[in-house]
């Protein structure tokens, strides 16, 4: 009897936590939607730790059916960022905004993934790298893209439609549609025929 005592009370803890995981979910998703600069649509799924970061200007917006899963964090830092519909962002990925990035539609984004439009400048020995700026440049990743675990999208570059970028890539360059690519840097490894 005494079991059966401690299992209930267990599972009324369990249950506890989660409605309380819930209520928290639903106060972040309010205060999203009163923010004007991030615009989603209802069908939008985000999980807790999820961060959505507008304050230093620009925008976000996210299309239907698309789902945010834990700790993922979008930061716009003065530039807009666009996902599209049916798209999945995985757990511990971050997408920086600096010089815009845009998502198509049915894109699968892997756990660990880090989407940078910005690299600092380095070009001048005398100066202190961390005075010398950023440049900023756009990323594409066009639609039906598979970006594998762990991978890095740097400034600059187009994953063009139907491509594969394979775990643990460095993307630095843009290649041709229905590409599987990896490495670092990222090449070619075959075309998808």
């Amino acid at each position: 009897m005494g079991v059966t005592i401690v299992r209930c009370i267990k599972q009324i803890i369990v249950w506890l936590y989660n409605r309380q995981q819930d209520f928290v979910l639903k106060v972040k998703i309010w205060k999203i939607q009163l923010d004007p600069n991030i615009v989603m649509n209802k069908s939008v799924r985000i999980r807790h730790s999820t961060i959505l970061d507008t304050r230093y200007g620009g925008k976000i917006s996210i299309g239907k059916n698309t789902e945010l899963l834990e700790d993922v964090k979008i930061l716009t830092y003065g530039g807009n960022i666009e996902i599209g519909e049916f798209c999945s962002i995985n757990p511990g990925t971050i997408i920086y905004g600096h010089g815009n990035t845009q998502i198509g539609n049915n894109v699968l984004i892997a756990g660990g993934c880090m989407i940078i439009p910005a690299n600092h400048i380095f070009t001048d020995i005398s100066k202190n790298i961390n005075s010398q700026g950023i440049e900023v440049k756009p990323i594409v990743i066009e639609d039906n893209v598979w970006i594998a675990h762990g991978c890095s999208i740097l400034a600059g570059v187009n994953i063009k439609k139907g491509s594969v970028v394979a775990a643990g890539s460095v993307v630095n360059k843009s290649y041709p549609e229905n590409s599987i690519i990896g490495g670092v840097p990222a090449k070619i490894i075959k075309s998808i025929k």
